[in-house]
This record gives structure tokens, C-alpha cells and sequence, in this order.
């Protein structure tokens, strides 16, 4: 078993109404410290694939055809 961990985040230069929602309720809450939010997903993937290599691209396809929206998000992947 390997574990991948693909991590989905808006395209900078993409509206992101929830990383705008958390930053406002921040600054509510007294943390003014804090600049832009952006917003993102993390997805865990157990694989049964055991080379890290083939884990990696295997996750990358799934990102592609389905945990991202490639138009307006970017993703990256780790393997362990």
C-alpha cells in the first residue's frame, strides 16, 4: 500500500469567495495579522500500488480526471 496526498487549491487569479468568507471571520475574530486566504482540499488516497513512482503518476491521473478541476485549480501531489 502506498499513500498519495493530493492537495487541490484554486488558480491565483481565481475569485475565492471562501478563502475571502475565512479571512473577513479572522480579522472579526481579532487576527489582524492576516493577509490574503485562499481556500483549498486535501485528498487521501490509500493505492495499492507499492512503487512510488507508478503510486505518483496514478494520483495525478485521478487529479486530472477527477479531483480537480485543472481549468481553475491546480494540484500537487506527495507520495509516503
Amino acid at each position: 500500500m502506498t499513500k498519495a496526498v493530493v492537495t487541490v487549491m484554486l488558480k491565483q487569479g481565481v475569485l475565492d469567495p471562501q478563502g475571502k468568507a475565512i479571512g473577513h471571520a479572522l480579522h472579526g475574530l481579532g487576527f489582524e495579522g492576516v493577509g490574503e486566504v485562499r481556500m483549498g482540499k486535501r485528498i487521501e488516497l490509500e493505492l495499492a500500488e507499492a512503487d512510488p513512482a507508478k503510486a505518483r503518476a496514478l494520483a495525478e491521473d485521478m487529479a486530472r480526471k477527477l479531483l480537480a478541476n485543472t481549468v481553475i485549480e491546480s494540484f500537487k501531489v506527495e507520495v509516503a
